[in-house]
């Protein structure tokens, strides 16, 4: 029996026999789905993934007609960060005319709500600038990053200090302290970068400091919609399960701690959001096989309930893409033709 030439969830190279890479399909989705309470993938979903992996090619691509949008987090800060010296608008150009890209972001350094706040005078032209010299829709994004609002940096006491000193209900007041500070801070720079011209908002990694953090950006979506109700809203979460940090937070009824994609979705979807990015995190220390087919499983289980569109989030250690920097391409395209041909998606 031959071998595949497959890799790690860390990127490292190795092979497979046939016999081994179908079992890591079958043991990956039957993980997810057990987790979630979902259906595994098909009999013909798993001899689809299959035939990716065992493709001779280094690179695979989607059957023609099967071509999907891409959006992007934080794509002008990915040219500077390369260390490529350009401006912001420079950089959106290369994004636009060099790269092909259909969507564009405007975004700051610092990427975060938080710290975008009170140089947001400063953002506003650069949006209008870039809205002159480019053509394809172009948002304003930036993460909640609610972790921002922790002491020795933020306001409020640090749960993560208190939670392991017993100070439970201390934790939980500082969360919600945090939540108002979050909230305040996304809806201010939202309206702001939406009334200089940004065509959309992109609320990049939601969820990352747990329930509260998603909790927070659920309600400053939907204060923004209220405000602008023909605002594109964009949501990419952090992680394919809401973390309890704060344990006990619902949202109109619903807890959050625990929330699966297909049920993220859902609260993203009652309050006005456009294009959701649900997040399936890479295991390292398992194959690529056993993590595209899990990633792959809690991504439909979204798209086959979704009434808006999905953009699943690839790349860097998400939607069975190994944690590296620069993923290798073998890797990335075999997650993308697997989650665009698999999970019928809109966009990646």
């Amino acid at each position: 029996m031959g071998k595949f030439k497959t890799r790690m969830g860390d990127g490292f190279m190795i092979e497979m026999s046939e016999a081994e890479i179908r079992q890591d399909l079958e043991d990956g989705t039957k993980d997810a789905a057990e987790r979630a309470n979902v259906d595994p993938l098909s009999q013909d979903d798993l001899d689809f993934l299959f035939d990716i992996f065992a493709s001779p090619y280094r690179i695979v691509g989607v059957e023609p007609g099967n071509e999907c949008c891409l959006s992007y987090d934080s794509m002008n800060t990915k040219i500077q960060r390369a260390q490529i010296a350009t401006s912001q608008l420079q950089s959106i150009q290369i994004m636009e005319r060099a790269l092909g890209a259909d969507s564009l972001e405007l975004a700051h350094i610092d990427y975060s709500y938080k710290p975008v706040k009170p140089i947001v005078t400063f953002e506003k032209p650069v949006m209008e600038q870039a809205q002159l010299l480019t053509i394809p829709p172009l948002l304003y994004g930036a993460m909640p990053n609610m972790g921002l609002y922790s002491q020795p940096d933020g306001p409020c006491p640090n749960p993560a200090d208190l939670i392991p000193k017993g100070k439970l209900a201390e934790a939980i007041e500082s969360y919600e302290a945090a939540i108002e500070y979050a909230v305040d801070d996304m809806v201010y720079v939202g309206s702001e970068m939406y009334e200089s011209g940004a065509d959309g908002i992109n609320f990049d990694t939601t969820g990352a400091a747990g329930d509260a953090e998603f909790f927070a950006t659920l309600t400053a979506i939907k204060k923004l919609k209220k405000k602008f109700p023909d605002m594109a809203i964009q949501m990419g979460m952090a992680a394919e399960f809401v973390l309890g940090m704060h344990g006990s937070i619902e949202f109109e009824g619903t807890r959050l701690a625990g929330l699966y994609p297909h049920q993220q979705l859902k609260l993203a979807e009652s309050v006005g959001v456009s294009v959701f990015g649900p997040a399936v995190n890479i295991v390292t220390n398992m194959t690529l096989p056993w993590n595209m087919a899990r990633s792959c499983t809690w991504t439909k289980a979204a798209s086959d309930v979704s009434s808006i569109p999905i953009h699943a989030c690839l790349g860097m250690g998400v939607g069975g893409v190994p944690l590296n920097l620069t993923p290798p391409i073998d890797a990335l395209s075999r997650a993308s033709k697997a989650h665009v041909e698999i999970c019928n998606l809109d966009g990646l």
